[in-house]
């Protein structure tokens, strides 16, 4: 499969720079960037995903995670 013409660049979402919960770890912080990324492992065919990356609150290491398990945080 060829790379997608928008790998690893970042891709607009409405709730960027806003507060936002991971669904799938219950994490919640700032979403800082929506990028485009290959999460096939070695030796696996290509598979290419939005994955969100959240700051936690009070800051710390970005905590990956696919685009559909964020929401806005209340």
């Amino acid at each position: 499969m060829a790379t997608p013409h928008d790998a690893n660049t970042e891709v607009p979402h409405p709730l960027l720079r806003r507060p936002v919960r991971d669904i799938a770890s219950g994490t919640t912080g700032t979403l800082m960037a929506v990028l485009v990324e290959n999460t096939a492992g070695p030796n696996f065919p290509e598979r290419w995903a939005e994955i969100a990356y959240i700051r936690p609150d009070g800051g710390g290491v970005e905590l990956p995670t696919a685009v559909a398990n964020i929401e806005a945080a209340r």
